[in-house]
């Protein structure tokens, strides 16, 4: 099984209960009601993450209107951080995230300050070249560093849980789902209750206003794409204990992510938090019904038919 597969998704040898259905004029395997729920509620536990990575991005895209080619190679950066302060100072990945998403933070506020914002003299399509050759650098700098093998944090209760009757939830499963709704309300409140939030919603909504009532627009830039740097790194502690990291391992989250944003509405979090749940649920049911290699198409199938029938999302809303 490769590293994109959870932990909780039901064995390939699990046998079908009972005789095949047809959907569609396919033949597929039919199993029973326990079956099915225990794996919607692994895709619970891996949607709340999806959610949190699909959160960053649509942060930086509703404020700075420009999509994150390198959200990927962060996310891909923040693993290996939790994974060398395991390896080398026995740091626990869920300790760690009080190291690394700080740095998260920092890394992405002088990213967007030093780098994007000065070399895109303010054009978004320069943005975005500027972001892909990021990816670019990150990706091939780790994999000339690391090289392509696969690394693992391993936590002596990574198979330890709670037995909820149609699913073995896991403990790392656990703390993924209450981990990132504690920083999803945490970020809400951020957003809704402080000066620097009410800031970033402003330069959101209208920038030129924002920049004439003496709001240092720059500055708000810098501190949104570096919050949402953390979320990814705040992810990267919540997947650690689950997933292998790779120099390629953000390829997968980030097209996930691109369709959690695109399906609950570009720049809307709770577009992202319900879009991150329906991908994971989704994505559980095609392996368990399709199999590992061929679960991953409802996620792409999904992309298309909303780009197709409702391009703005489920909360996203029509530019006029």
């Amino acid at each position: 099984m490769d590293g994109a597969a959870a932990t909780a998704v039901p064995s390939a040898g699990l046998l079908p209960f009972g005789d095949k259905m047809e959907f569609l004029g396919i033949d597929l395997p039919s199993y029973s009601w326990a079956t099915v729920f225990g794996s919607a509620i692994s895709g619970v536990f891996l949607g709340a993450v999806y959610a949190l990575v699909a959160l960053g991005l649509t942060l930086i895209y509703g404020v700075l209107h420009i999509i994150n080619f390198a959200h990927g190679s962060l996310l891909m950066l923040a693993m290996f951080a939790v994974y060398f302060l395991w390896k080398l100072l026995g740091i626990d990945p869920y300790v760690a995230m009080l190291i690394v998403v700080p740095g998260g933070f920092l890394f992405g506020y002088g990213l967007q300050r030093l780098i994007i914002g000065q070399s895109s003299h303010g054009r978004d399509e320069i943005i975005l070249l500027v972001t892909l050759g990021i990816a670019i650098v990150i990706e091939n700098a780790a994999l000339f560093a690391f090289s392509a093998d696969e690394r693992l944090v391993q936590v002596p209760y990574d198979m330890d849980g709670i037995d909820l009757g149609v699913t073995y939830a896991v403990y790392p499963e656990l703390a993924a789902l209450g981990g990132s709704l504690l920083i999803t309300l945490l970020l809400w409140l951020f957003m809704t209750r402080t000066d620097t939030g009410k800031a970033i919603r402003a330069v959101a909504k209208e920038r030129r206003g924002a920049r004439l009532v003496g709001i240092n627009v720059d500055h708000i830039f810098a501190i949104s794409f570096g919050i949402g740097t953390a979320c990814v790194a705040a992810a990267a502690s919540l997947l650690a204990a689950t997933y292998p990291v790779h120099p390629q391992f953000g390829y997968l989250f980030v097209l996930i992510a691109f369709t959690i944003v695109v399906l609950g509405g570009m720049g809307s979090f709770v577009g992202a938090l319900v879009g991150g749940f329906i991908i994971g649920i989704t994505e559980q049911l095609g392996r368990l019904y399709l199999g590992e290699s061929l679960g991953l198409i409802t996620i792409s199938a999904i992309f298309i038919l909303i780009l197709l029938f409702r391009p703005t999302g489920l909360f996203g809303q029509r530019v006029r």
